[in-house]
């Protein structure tokens, strides 16, 4: 089986929904719904979601001394709001799973899949 990483991206400053209380016990119900299927199916291998941007921290070697800052790397809007590892037989599965997930989180999913060992 492949692994393919699913990523859903949150727009910093894009208006989201107001939910109620009890909105957002749906919308986490869904969640927690779609990843028991996944579960059970053999699918899900890692997920979870992710702080937001200014809670990171960037970590690189320069001249042989680390060097750490605050913040996301890069510049922009559009941040990693949280990831799925799934295990498909082939990208048209994990399409489907890709559709269910767009559906329970509400966000376009990136796929993409792992390079082989050979590959890399």
């Amino acid at each position: 089986m492949a692994k393919y990483l699913f990523s859903h991206y949150s727009v910093e400053g894009e208006p989201r929904p107001a939910m109620t209380d009890e909105d957002m016990q749906g919308f986490m119900k869904s969640i927690f719904e779609l990843e028991e299927e996944m579960k059970a199916a053999g699918a899900l291998f890692f997920g979870g979601a992710l702080h937001d941007p200014d809670t990171a921290t960037v970590v690189r070697m320069s001249e042989g001394e680390v060097l750490t800052t605050d913040g996301p790397f890069a510049e922009s809007k559009e941040h990693l709001g949280g990831f799925y590892i799934i295990e498909a037989d082939d990208l048209d599965s994990a399409l489907v799973w890709a559709s269910k997930t767009s559906a329970a989180v509400l966000h376009p999913i990136e796929v993409r899949p792992f390079a082989h060992e050979s590959e890399v």
